[in-house]
Order: C-alpha cells, then structure tokens, then sequence
C-alpha cells in the first residue's frame, strides 16, 4: 500500500486530522501514518499536541496554528504547500474546523487549487447526539453560541426549530444557557448534557431544561460540554 509519500505531486496536500476528543486510543491507523509522513505538523496548541505526539511516537516538525495568528500566517502556509509541502492541520481534540481554527486555511487552499484531505475521526457532536436518544437523522450543529452581541436574537430563532439542536458550550456557563433555553424555548422542553466525552469520567445527564439545570446547580460541571436539546414538536 502507498502511502501519500510515494506519490507525484508538484503541490503539497493539505491533511485535516482529527484528534481524540477524550480516550488517546481513539486515534485512527491512518491519522498516525499521515501525522508520521508529514512534513509539517500544524497545531492549535503544540503543548497539547505534543502529548498526543509523544504517545504515537510521532518526531515531525511542528508549529503553531491557531486563532491568534492564523490570519497573519496563512497565505504563507499555503504557498509552502504549493511549493511542496504535504502539510497536516490538528487541533487540541476534534476534528479541525468544527469549532477550531481550521476553516480559514482550507478556504485558502480550496481556492489556490490545492488538495485538501479531510480525514474522518473523532469529533464530540456525534456521540452526543446519538447518546441523547433524540432524532438524529436530520439535526443543527450550533457549535458555540455568542456570547453577548446576537445571542437572543438567534435563541429567538431557534426557538422554532423542530431539528434536534447541538451546542457546544464552557461548563462555567452551563447553567446559565440552560437556564437561557429554558426561558426561550420552555422549561419543559427535553435535553441531554454530554461531559468528558471518552474520557474515564463521561456523564450524560437527561431530562427537561429545568432539572438539568437544577442538577448542574448543585453538581459543579467540569470538562469539556456538549447540549443536545430536542426539536420543537
């Protein structure tokens, strides 16, 4: 079997490689041999990364990648690609891209006709949803809500929504957007609260908007959350 390597390219490729989210077994075969064969390692955060690095034995060259400065870098990253390059883009877990610096990059690329490569993997908004129970054949991935400016506006209009609704949210705001959607959407309306997903402490905790919210009042959330809230009937 070739690997990426062996084959001619006069660019390089950009490789989107999803990251374990929780459990560091989650990693697939072909994210370690892509990550081994790079030429260069992208990363959000290359302390983070380097944990995940050092357990696969991966030595490639890495840099930082992230929200901060990825306006400012690029278009240079792109052009090492074109000269070349077989780049590899990670984030701190997940899938780059959803709710992580990812999106720019591969636009740029896309349109400087470079090869983008997604990989499949882990991302947090799948078993979440699919634990929840609620309808997931057709649902809206919301990732982080604002924070200020236009968040009742758009709880205003998720309001209707009959999709089943996905948010990522920090578990120091937690209870306040449950409360949030309790108010917009009624406290009666079902949801699911995901944390530690693959990881040795992983809860889901059921119910109505109101006592989820009660629960979460007495019991300090803690690690990384996803909300699954059901569709409007």
């Amino acid at each position: 079997m070739k690997s990426f390597k062996d084959e001619v390219r006069e660019q390089g490729v950009l490789y989107i490689v999803p990251t374990p989210v929780g459990n560091l077994e989650d990693m697939t075969f072909r994210a370690v041999s892509v990550l081994k064969e790079a030429d260069l390692i992208l990363a959000e955060d290359t302390r983070t990364s380097s944990v995940l690095l050092k357990h696969y034995d991966i030595h490639g060259r890495l840099e930082s990648h992230h929200k901060f400065n990825e306006h400012k870098t690029v278009e240079m990253v792109r052009d090492r690609i074109a000269a070349g390059l077989n780049v590899a883009l990670i984030s701190d877990a997940g899938t780059p891209g959803i709710s992580d610096p990812g999106f720019l990059l591969v636009r740029t690329c896309v349109q400087a006709g470079i090869t983008v490569q997604t990989l499949p993997g882990a991302t947090a908004l799948i078993p979440a949803i699919v634990s929840s129970g609620y309808p997931c054949d057709r649902f809206c991935f919301e990732g982080f809500l604002p924070v200020k400016k236009g968040r009742q506006t758009r709880l205003n209009e998720l309001a209707s929504e009959t999709r089943t609704m996905v948010f990522y949210e920090s578990p120091y705001r937690l209870v306040k957007t449950l409360e949030q959607f309790a108010e917009f959407f009624g406290p009666d309306r079902e949801c699911s609260v995901a944390r530690e997903i693959s990881k040795k402490f992983e809860e889901h905790r059921r119910g109505t908007l109101e006592e989820v919210a009660s629960w979460f009042r007495e019991h300090e959330p803690k690690g990384e959350i996803v909300i699954v809230v059901s569709g409007r009937r």
